[in-house]
């Protein structure tokens, strides 16, 4: 959602509390599980274990358990911060200081039935003229009615400073957690390792002291693997519809994308033939459970929950503990609290027709639509209609089995009680997937990946050492 999007108060979802957490860990397509999953439970697990698997070589061990504290939190620093920081700076500095607002997304220009940016021009402009608009919002909707016509009449620039917005936004965290950081690590291993040579030697051959004092360290060029080579490769040029796609990347999908680069670059630093397929194993393993695995087993354990306890767990825990929501089920006026129909047009009308609704508020709060600070829905932005649409029969068949469950032929009072411990009993089941997906998914990247790494390296090495370090 860009800045300026509104932050509605649903209850107690701003509140600090055990479902507010659970809510937000529990979203797959967030940042939110990576860093816990990262930074939580799979980096301290991962230099426990890197110094358990080197521990037969004292000097070993020390210097990989170094490298992959220093490795590890400079990584995840880079990771986690580098997109926002990046972002921010070039949507300021850049595209701003052109006359363009970073929040138009280029999706629009795809669209024509019912969110097309010629669309959206005439249709909010006429939601003015009609006085449609509150007074609160008006500025703000003629500003995003002028936003585009700007984007309109400049299309190709505005595609370019946001695909360059991208490629800073994922080259330089690649550039550093890829080929900067790794090589001042290592530059650091070999330093180390070169200075203990020079000691050993003198306490040897202490009449040649001075020809074995600690020679000036100069390996950061790689003379053992040299698999990639960036000198001659040409910038790359983004155009057409790659550069529409690549634009509006999410904050998640963009991490996605340099963990692809960061273990390119990691493989192309490594030191050893042995250490890059090493560091390859690694990185593709940590990619899948990072990005893909962790969807899956939010699905199949969503799937077992429903047909072993006769439930519906597919809505957040916070929409299932919302009173609002519950009395809506319980008085059977659901229906009438929802768009009529799935087609974009419907959806879309009823969000601009009722701002205030639960459906709208709950929408914008999962970012399925982007509003302002009135709740007016923001002309600039993209809404997935197909993502809204089964939004909306989730909360539809959460009804309908709440109602099932309870019974159909129950008075009004013992159906808001069974509805009401229907919802509870489906929140505590929702928030136990969600820690157990947790859970599973950073015991799999934090102890079951590395322990496969280590046989998978002892097989093709003959060694548990760390390839890179050990001689």
């Amino acid at each position: 959602m860009p800045e300026a999007a509104v932050e509605i108060r649903i209850g107690d979802v701003n509140k600090m509390t055990i479902t507010n957490i659970i809510s937000a860990i529990g979203n797959t397509s967030s940042v939110y599980p990576l860093i816990l999953r990262d930074c939580g439970v799979e980096i301290p697990s991962k230099v426990y274990l890197t110094y358990k698997e080197n521990k037969d070589d004292k000097d070993v061990a020390f210097l990989a358990t170094r490298e992959r504290i220093l490795d590890e939190y400079a990584t995840s620093a880079v990771w986690l911060g580098g997109i926002p920081l990046v972002e921010r700076l070039v949507n300021k500095f850049v595209i701003e200081k052109k006359g363009f607002n970073p929040n138009v997304n280029l999706k629009l220009f795809k669209e024509s039935d019912c969110q097309g940016v010629d669309y959206n021009i005439k249709y909010f402009e006429e939601k003015l003229s009609k006085g449609e608009i509150s007074k609160e919002a008006v500025e703000e909707v003629k500003s995003a009615i002028a936003d585009l016509k700007k984007v309109k009449s400049n299309k190709g620039v505005y595609e370019k400073l946001l695909s360059s917005k991208f490629l800073a936004a994922t080259v330089i965290p690649i550039a550093l957690m890829g080929f900067v950081i790794p090589k001042l690590i290592f530059g650091l291993t070999a330093k180390t390792k070169a200075a203990k040579r020079a000691k050993a030697e003198q306490k040897t051959q202490l009449n040649n002291a001075a020809k074995f004092s600690n020679p000036p360290f100069t390996s950061l060029k790689s003379d053992v693997f040299t698999p990639l080579s960036l000198k001659n490769s040409k910038n790359p040029a983004f155009t057409g519809s790659f550069s529409s796609i690549v634009a509006n990347f999410t904050t998640y999908e963009k991490m996605a994308a340099i963990d692809g680069g960061y273990a390119v670059g990691r493989v192309a630093t490594s030191r050893k033939k042995n250490e890059a397929v090493d560091i390859g194993f690694k990185m593709l393993g940590m990619m899948f459970l990072n990005f893909v695995a962790p969807k899956y087993i939010e699905k199949i354990l969503d799937s077992a929950a429903n047909k072993a306890l006769n439930l519906d767990v597919k809505l957040d825990p916070l929409m299932l503990e919302d009173k609002e929501l519950l009395k809506m089920i319980s008085d059977k006026t659901l229906a009438e609290n929802l768009p009529s129909e799935n087609d974009g047009k419907s959806l879309l009308k009823f969000i601009d027709e009722n701002p205030k609704a639960l459906f709208t508020k709950y929408a914008a709060k999962f970012e399925k639509v982007s509003l302002l600070k009135d709740g007016t829905r923001d002309p600039r932005a993209f809404v997935n209609i197909e993502e809204l649409a089964k939004f909306k029969k989730s909360i539809e068949e959460f009804g309908n089995k709440a109602i099932s469950v309870a019974g159909k032929n129950v008075d009004s009072d013992v159906m808001a009680k069974q509805v009401q411990k229907f919802a509870k009993k489906a929140k505590i089941v929702k928030s136990l997937n969600i820690l157990t997906n947790v859970g599973l998914s950073s015991f799999l990247l934090a102890y079951c990946l590395p322990k496969v790494q280590y046989a998978f390296r002892e097989w093709y090495t003959g060694s548990k050492l760390e390839p890179g370090i050990v001689d």
